[in-house]
């Protein structure tokens, strides 16, 4: 069983661009992706597009659909009525290279930014340990396949290219979150998140939450509790009484 759908692909580069229409096959049981293929094939032998495991794990295939951020591979023909037409473009927020492939290398400076993860010594015996309920706090967190569509909807620095060497986005505020919250680290972000990589700047609007494949609850238990611990830090006066205690000992 099979039906025609049209196919509206964004074509470009960065120079500018704009949809193509393509009447195409569509066969029960496919993805977006799949379709993108066929056109790839039989129509558009040079449209650029970036995929890598089909299977929602990889992150790659990121695009927007019918104006919703998604991944390609996850989004069933079948969702769509009958004789709708079907709109694929590339990510807004970062800069197209290609038809459908963005430039995100914004995301991977901004995680170079991050110190990684710096554990205390081993207990007396060899081994570190840590709760069950602190293994499964940040598990959630680990879940990321590095999409990049909490980046993309987060409109502090889709609307506001400005914002962007000042804000880190959801995604890499979670990574600080995750390693804040690691009761093994000893490294304190708290002071890189608020003065380098923006936390103020989120509004938790949850649209970040929202576009996530992976379901992680981003704002809620990342971006909130973040934001918690820097007020914390910052404001609190015990712990700004307990600081100024440590540094004189």
């Amino acid at each position: 069983m099979s039906d025609q759908v049209t196919m509206k692909v964004w074509r470009g580069d960065t120079d500018g661009g704009g949809f193509h229409e393509f009447a195409v096959e569509a066969r029960e049981g496919e993805v977006v992706l799949d379709v993108i293929h066929r056109i790839q094939a039989t129509q558009a032998n040079d449209l650029a597009v970036r995929w890598n495991c089909k299977a929602g794990k990889c992150g790659s295939c990121s695009a927007e659909i019918n104006g919703l951020p998604r991944l390609m591979c996850m989004t069933r023909m079948s969702t769509f009525e009958p004789g709708q037409p079907i709109t694929v473009a590339p990510m807004k927020t970062f800069p197209v290279m290609k038809d459908l492939v963005t430039d995100v290398s914004f995301n991977f400076e901004m995680a170079k930014r991050i110190p990684a993860f710096s554990p205390r010594p081993p207990d007396a015996d060899g081994k570190r340990r840590m709760a069950q309920r602190d293994v499964e706090r940040s598990q959630e967190f680990r879940k990321c396949i590095e999409c990049f569509l909490c980046q993309n909807v987060c409109h502090v620095i889709r609307d506001h290219e400005e914002n962007k060497q000042h804000f880190a986005g959801p995604r890499f505020l979670m990574r600080i979150t995750e390693l804040e919250m690691h009761p093994l680290d000893t490294g304190d972000r708290i002071p890189l998140a608020r003065e380098e990589l923006g936390i103020p700047y989120c509004n938790i609007t949850k649209c970040c939450t929202e576009v996530c494949p992976e379901h992680i609850h981003i704002t809620d238990n990342a971006l909130i509790p973040l934001k918690e611990r820097v007020v914390d830090h910052y404001f609190d006066p015990i712990v700004w009484l307990g600081r100024k205690i440590r540094r004189k000992g």
